[in-house]
């Protein structure tokens, strides 16, 4: 009993000496607790400005707001094609940037039909360097053009290391996804400089945003991309140019992936879903936060998902992007 007794006593003596520390302890739990607290309500509150009031709350037309025609490189992209066709929707008349008419000259046409706007093809030979900006310039000449969409080229999301890609492939994608894209906003920004106003949208991905063994080319491109949106905004948005980094994460499509046997089946990301919407869903809610957030998946549930995956240490991210390369 004695034991017992002392034990209850150092225990007690212990505690006196030591309440301060538990009091600064509690203190800091409590600041940390209110801080991911109020972070939490910070990003909720995010969350419905940028995606839920503008699509609730009337806005002027677009055409009003930044001009009567689009600049689209990279429409034979599903993401971008149908971004184009949501700004047709909205009465804009489309340019179409490309290397080969053929990829979008029937969604040209059925814009011009459906929707009663203008369309326009440029095709343009960026291998053959400022040769290419002469029929760009030309097609700009007197025309209120008002956006630039930029879209990256989809077939980087395959996964490849970095050594198993041709010389020849790699440059033309870094020319294609970094170099024309750069190009592309140099060539359009004097006309919106001049009337101040318009919008540059450059359609990356949410890879971006972590690291993805397997995918360094679309990592790399799309990493670039986003932070030459960003810095293009702080630059130009004192001049009433709005710059948007579009950063989707997975969005359905309807290629089809080339197999060994004679039939060819749907890629996954053709599954759709809450998370994996089409593109003319995804392209609806994006555009509805234009003006709104100059950085942002464009749709609600992948910001959900990006804020999921900013919970989860990097390390872990890195690995369990190596089970998913291995196991595909």
């Amino acid at each position: 009993m004695a034991a017992v007794d002392s034990f209850q006593l150092l225990y007690r003596e212990i505690s006196r000496s030591c309440s301060s520390y538990f009091d600064t302890l509690a203190l800091v739990g409590a600041l940390y607790t209110a801080s991911r607290a109020i972070i939490l309500l910070s990003d909720c509150c995010t969350l419905v400005r940028v995606h839920f009031l503008p699509r609730m709350i009337p806005s002027r037309k677009l055409t009003q707001r930044y001009g009567d025609w689009a600049v689209v490189y990279g429409a034979t992209e599903p993401v971008a094609q149908a971004y184009a066709e949501e700004l047709a929707r909205h009465g804009i008349s489309i340019i179409f940037v490309t290397a080969d008419h053929t990829g979008v000259r029937d969604t040209a046409a059925s814009l011009s039909q459906s929707y009663g706007v203008e369309t326009l093809i440029v095709l343009a030979d960026f291998s053959l360097d400022q040769a290419a900006s002469k029929p760009i310039k030309e097609a700009l000449r007197g025309r209120d053009v008002g956006f630039l969409v930029n879209c990256v080229d989809e077939s980087l999301a395959s996964p490849q290391s970095l050594l198993e890609m041709p010389e020849q492939g790699l440059l033309d994608l870094v020319n294609k996804n970094v170099a024309v894209a750069t190009l592309m906003a140099r060539l359009v920004l004097p006309g919106m400089v001049q009337r101040s106003r318009g919008a540059v949208v450059n359609i990356s991905s949410g890879a971006c945003c972590r690291p993805l063994p397997g995918r360094v080319t679309l990592t790399a491109s799309t990493g670039y991309l986003d932070h030459f949106s960003r810095a293009l905004h702080h630059e130009y948005s004192s001049k009433g140019i709005f710059v948007q980094s579009l950063v989707p994460f997975e969005i359905a499509t309807n290629r089809q992936q080339p197999s060994s046997s004679s039939s060819s089946s749907l890629p996954p990301s053709s599954r759709e879903g809450w998370f994996v919407p089409k593109p003319g869903v995804y392209a609806r809610h994006a555009i509805s936060t234009l003006g709104v957030s100059n950085r942002t998946t464009g749709y609600w549930p992948h910001t959900l998902q990006y804020g999921l995956m900013r919970c989860i240490p990097e390390w872990i991210w890195v690995l369990g992007s190596r089970v998913l390369v291995g196991s595909s």
